[in-house]
């Protein structure tokens, strides 16, 4: 969730919670509705309105996280184009299609059985399927209950189920183990969460936020939209964020924005601020930071970590 708050915002806003750097072997339940099982390994596979008669060997993706899901789920070898921010794993094959803006016509040029997209920009679903090509849309999850069942349903639709489901179970077990290891504290820790220097920020209500009450942390923005008219991500102002003083500062825009402890540390008045006095201001990994699949294990293990190198 994050390239620039431009960006970021347009798309969270699109999603009501967009949402959304470590292990890489980080990764629900069979997909909603029960048309695809655990073991439909064979063909033809429903999942929601989409039916394959067959196992996709040629796969566009045109979402950097359901790129992570496929490459996870062992179904690498059949994704044959990724979009131009689809930057992990490394050797996935990047192209110049625009996940942000698609254009069937460029997308149909790859000769594709499956399209996966995580929006329907330009009505670009309507077109693809006029062209009969079929397209899982993948939305930016909302919660985590919504990353597995992505990851579910990919696995049933390209022919690893099961991979798929000891995907998610990794991820289940992973999480529900370094939230197990969180030190309890008398008093809940505060945080703020930095979508870009702008201070744009992310509520407990969106994907990001969940995942930081998981570790029973305390989130400064939600004040600011108590009411969610702004969808969950709220622009601070840099008086207020020195008011509140947080005891952690999470930034997401070190790559795109280049900032730091540094950067933040020379803004006005924020070297009085707890987190920046105690050097608790962790720098995310944008990608880590803006995505919903297998790695999103990861932004909760930096998550905890911080919680736990924290003074008590």
């Amino acid at each position: 969730m994050k390239r620039r708050i431009t960006a970021a915002v347009i798309a969270a806003a699109a999603a009501i919670a967009m949402s959304a750097c470590a292990s890489n072997d980080s990764t629900g339940e069979p997909s909603g509705g029960g048309e695809a099982t655990a073991n439909a390994a064979t063909y033809p596979v429903t999942v929601g309105s989409l039916t394959l008669d067959k196992r996709p060997e040629k796969i566009v993706s045109l979402s950097p996280s359901a790129t992570e899901m496929l490459f996870a789920i062992g179904a690498g070898a059949q994704v044959t184009a990724v979009d131009d921010n689809s930057n992990y794993p490394p050797d996935a094959p990047k192209s110049d299609l625009s996940g942000f803006q698609p254009n069937a016509e460029a997308i149909a040029a790859k000769s594709p059985d499956l399209v996966v997209i995580s929006n329907d920009t330009n009505k670009v679903v309507d077109q693809l399927t006029t062209l009969k090509i079929p397209v899982y849309l993948a939305a930016s999850a909302v919660t985590l209950d919504d990353s597995y069942k992505q990851i579910n349903d990919l696995g049933a639709l390209t022919g690893h189920p099961t991979e798929a489901a000891d995907t998610v179970q990794r991820m289940k077990d992973d999480i529900a183990k370094l939230v197990k290891d969180v030190p309890q504290r008398a008093e809940k820790l505060t945080y703020y969460y930095e979508l870009d220097p702008t201070l744009y920020s992310v509520t407990s209500k969106t994907f990001i936020g969940a995942l930081f009450s998981l570790a029973g942390l305390e989130n400064v923005a939600d004040p600011s939209d108590a009411d969610g008219k702004k969808g969950g991500y709220p622009q601070l102002s840099a008086e207020g964020l020195v008011k509140v003083d947080p005891d952690l500062i999470f930034l997401a825009d070190t790559k795109c924005c280049q900032q730091s402890l540094e950067t933040v540390k020379a803004r006005t008045g924020w070297a009085s601020i707890t987190a920046v006095k105690n050097g608790n201001v962790i720098q995310l990994g944008d990608d880590i930071a803006s995505r919903w699949g297998p790695r999103v294990v990861d932004l909760v293990k930096a998550i905890t970590d911080a919680v736990a190198k924290a003074p008590v």
